[in-house]
């Protein structure tokens, strides 16, 4: 049953595969994500509202008739009795409140422009976490199988000595439950790399899913050290942007509300017929500010202002901490694999390799090579996860620095 397992497991790993970069997953996430789709058409209408914040007000064409009867004495002569108006009116909008509105709509198309990008930061960050994450559960799988089908080898060499009866048949219990346990271990490694690779396309946005993926190998020949600059991540994080682009936005808004405080003027120019005589029409009209001179509106603009502005250094103490826990968890993290777990990997694999040969020669007990036959797996899945860890770690700091994908 255990051998089937491992069998089953192998086909698994070997069937189906298709080859995915990190590069390539953070590619075709930005291009084909929905949410990115969403975003862009946000930002044509952000658009559309600016060219329409550009435009005049219409002209207005007004027709009427008064003193208008239809009937009795004495006869109505219509165009001797009636009055007849024909004119047109045009309201000029003053403050320089149609820059003021294109203003707000151009800060309001750039700040969608930011959300844009942010998002694509976003979805790129998840995708590199999601991706390290896959790669590491797909590591440990192999990791496993490799130890299942190599532990299988020892589990048949002491049939071999308990048909000899060169040992006891409770050795070779031992052995086969340990066989077991490693087997059970890459069942439950198989799950966890197939939920890896159903997030990773999820962070993906794609709609279908392959059956099974590789990736790129986590492990890595070295681990510089990353030029950490946190003023250069307050120029360059989206997030920052994105704040100070609220702020601009909300003083144009409240320069808009300002200037629509003043009242707009109307002029009129017409034709108008009276008792047979044609004369000219000409006027015009404005609002009187007694009562409504804009004044919530303007406080709410100002209020908005502070508020956007608080915002903003609330978002630089945030990027200050990102930067400074993110390059401390990276220098920590590539301290403990250069450091330690890259030596204990080796003694390791050493101990196990003495232990298999002292256990051959009578040396040692079947209890001691278990233990280091274990540790040396232990070891080697606890190098695979901090392995996993450090890539996200890498990510994650990337992301803070406000590098691009």
């Amino acid at each position: 049953m255990r051998y089937a397992l491992v069998g089953a497991l192998l086909a698994f790993s070997a069937g189906g595969q298709q080859p995915l970069t990190l590069r390539e997953a953070v590619a075709l996430a930005l291009e084909t994500h929905p949410l990115v789709a969403a975003a862009r058409e946000r930002v044509a209408g952000a658009e559309g509202l600016r060219r329409q914040s550009a435009l005049r007000p219409n002209p207005t064409f007004s027709f009427q008739g008064e003193n208008i009867r239809f009937n009795g004495p004495p006869a109505f002569p219509y165009w001797n009795a009636t009055d007849t108006f024909a004119f047109v009116s045009q309201t000029f909008e003053t403050a320089g409140k149609r820059d003021r509105r294109v203003e707000a709509a151009a800060a309001a198309l750039v700040r969608a422009e930011l959300e844009v990008e942010l998002l694509r930061r976003q979805i790129a960050a998840r995708v590199k976490q999601a991706y390290w994450a896959a790669a590491g559960s797909r590591r440990t799988l192999e990791v496993l199988l490799e130890t299942a089908a190599t532990f299988e080898l020892t589990v048949r060499y002491h049939e071999v000595r308990v048909r000899e009866g060169a040992m006891a048949e409770a050795d070779l219990l031992r052995v086969r439950l340990e066989g077991e346990r490693i087997a059970l271990a890459a069942a439950s490694a198989a799950l966890e790399a197939d939920r890896a690779r159903v997030s990773l396309f999820r962070e993906m946005g794609q709609s279908s899913i392959p059956a099974s993926a590789t990736y790129e190998p986590i492990e890595l020949d070295d681990a510089p050290p990353l030029g950490i600059e946190p003023e250069k991540a307050l120029r360059e994080r989206i997030e920052l942007k994105l704040a100070r682009a609220a702020v601009e936005q909300a003083e144009a808004n409240y320069r808009l509300q300002l200037a629509a405080a003043r009242p707009d003027l109307t002029t009129v120019v017409g034709f108008k017929r009276t008792e047979g005589l044609n004369t000219v029409l000409a006027g015009f009209q404005f609002d009187i500010p007694l009562r409504n001179r804009n004044q919530g509106n303007i406080a709410a603009a100002a209020a908005a202002v502070q508020a956007a502005r608080a915002e903003l250094a609330s978002a630089e103490n945030v990027v200050r901490a990102e930067v400074a826990a993110a390059a401390r968890d990276y220098e920590v993290r590539r301290s403990q694999i250069l450091g330690s777990l890259r030596p204990m990997m080796a003694e390791a694999a050493e101990s196990a390799r003495i232990a298999q040969a002292a256990y051959r020669e009578g040396g040692w007990d079947l209890l001691r090579l278990l233990d280091a036959e274990r540790l040396r797996l232990e070891t080697e899945l606890l190098y695979v996860r901090a392995l996993t860890e450090f890539r996200q770690s890498a990510a994650a700091l990337e992301a803070a620095l406000g590098l691009a994908p």
